[in-house]
Order: structure tokens, then C-alpha cells, then sequence
């Protein structure tokens, strides 16, 4: 019950205030510019994935699926790639930049699009990790509900999506593959339940189709004449280098 109350009250909070802000500051000449596509569909998975997580949270089957993860693996095992998945979607757009494909957005508008979902990301988790407080499955802490860094590789997930989803969407989607894998070893690390990775999925892609939708200040871009990023190879007879650059 109490992981409900926070659940619904930070996300209720979260989806209100960025639609009040869609609703009074979406103008096209403003600081806020909101698409005008339709907002229900992006809730559906998110709000499913965090739905998911609350009703088996600290359930007895949650548990279960615990025992045999470990059992599976062994007590010892532990794998820190997660650490680093997390944040591998990220560096993925701007790969996507360096390798030529179309993205949706500016470079700089998609570092203030990561900037901006991860503050609120963190905002979000921590707020639950302290409000809820579960104990983690390894005992290390009561920090447990939601994970963090699925949220955070969910996030940069959604984003690469929405930066790429026009022009390739087999490189748009392929985030997801380490967003799901770093949720994964999450569990198998001990480190959370199955219902912390899930809520942690559903935070990470809600606000990342929240920052798609709204556009948070769209208009502000000073490096608005640098259209492209370059990353060429350079190579002779004993090694090879590689320039990257801007094009304005």
C-alpha cells in the first residue's frame, strides 16, 4: 500500500505538470512547443510496466523469482556490465549523429532533452527509493523500489527511439536491447526485485515520451547554425586516426 501511494502520487505529479505546462507555454513561438500528436498511446507500455511492478511488489512470487534467479546463477555471481548499459543508449544517439543517420533533433537539442529527463528521472527514483523504502534483495540497503538505473537506461532508450524512429528502426530500437539487459542484471545482481526493474522500465519511458511530446524549450538552441557532426577516418601506412567535427 505505501508503494502505491507514492507510485500513483509522483506520477500523477510528474504527468500533471508537464501537461499544464504543454496547455500554458505550448505556444510555437514560445520557450515550450508541444507536438500535437496524441499523448495516450506513449502512457499505455509505461503505464502498464509501473502497474506491473506495484501489484507483484513484495509479493510472495516476487520473492520466488528471486530464489531461483540466484539458485540459477549462484549466490556469487555478479556482473557489473549493468553499470555501463545504462548509459550505452545515450552514447548511441550520438553515434547515430557521427554515422550519418537522420535524427529527429539538433545535437544540442538532444543533449537538453538527455539533460533534462535525466534530472526528472532522478528526481523520481530517489523520491520513491526514500519514500517507499524496500530493502533490497542482497540486504544492502532500503533504497530498492525503483531501480535507478533501468530507469536511466529506459530513458536514454526512449530517447534514441524518438531520435531515430523516421529514418531507421532497427538502430532506433536497438537501445532498448541494453536498456532491458542492464533491468536484467539488475535482478541477477541481487540488487533489485523483478517489480523495481519493472517500475523502473515504466518511469525511464514515460518521461522520455513526455520530453518527445512537450518539447521542453525547443526554441533555445545556440549552436542552431552547426547542422552536423563528422567523424572521419584517417588513415597511412602506420596507424589510423579518426577528426571529428562540425558542420555549420
Amino acid at each position: 500500500m505505501k508503494t502505491l501511494v507514492f507510485v500513483r502520487k509522483y506520477f500523477w505529479l510528474l504527468l500533471i505538470a508537464l501537461l499544464f505546462n504543454k496547455q500554458v507555454l505550448g505556444q510555437k513561438d514560445s520557450a515550450l512547443v508541444c507536438n500535437q500528436k496524441p499523448l495516450l498511446p506513449k502512457l499505455i507500455v509505461p503505464a502498464t510496466l509501473i502497474l506491473s511492478g506495484v501489484i507483484i511488489n513484495n509479493s510472495q512470487s516476487e520473492k520466488n523469482w528471486q530464489i531461483d534467479i540466484r539458485n540459477k546463477v549462484g549466490n556469487n555471481y555478479h556482473n557489473k556490465f549493468d553499470d555501463y548499459a545504462q548509459y550505452i543508449p545515450y552514447a548511441q544517439v550520438y553515434l547515430g549523429d557521427l554515422m550519418g543517420i537522420k535524427a529527429k533533433n539538433h545535437w544540442f537539442d538532444q543533449t537538453k532533452n538527455i539533460f533534462i529527463g535525466g534530472v526528472i528521472t532522478t528526481i523520481v527514483t530517489h523520491s520513491l527509493k526514500r519514500g517507499v523504502g524496500k530493502e533490497r534483495p542482497d540486504g544492502s540497503s532500503k533504497h530498492s523500489f525503483s531501480s535507478g538505473h533501468t530507469a536511466t537506461a529506459f530513458l536514454g532508450g526512449t530517447i534514441l527511439y524518438h531520435e531515430y524512429k523516421e529514418s531507421s528502426m532497427l538502430y532506433a530500437s536497438s537501445g532498448y536491447l541494453f536498456s532491458a539487459s542492464a533491468g536484467s542484471l539488475r535482478v541477477i545482481n541481487n540488487r533489485h526485485w523483478v517489480s523495481d526493474v519493472l517500475a523502473g522500465a515504466g518511469i525511464g519511458i514515460l518521461i522520455g515520451n513526455l520530453i518527445y511530446h512537450i518539447e521542453p524549450l525547443k526554441n533555445w538552441n545556440p549552436f542552431k547554425g552547426t547542422k552536423n557532426i563528422t567523424f572521419t577516418p584517417v588513415i597511412n601506412s602506420n596507424e589510423m586516426t579518426f577528426v571529428a567535427g562540425l558542420t555549420f
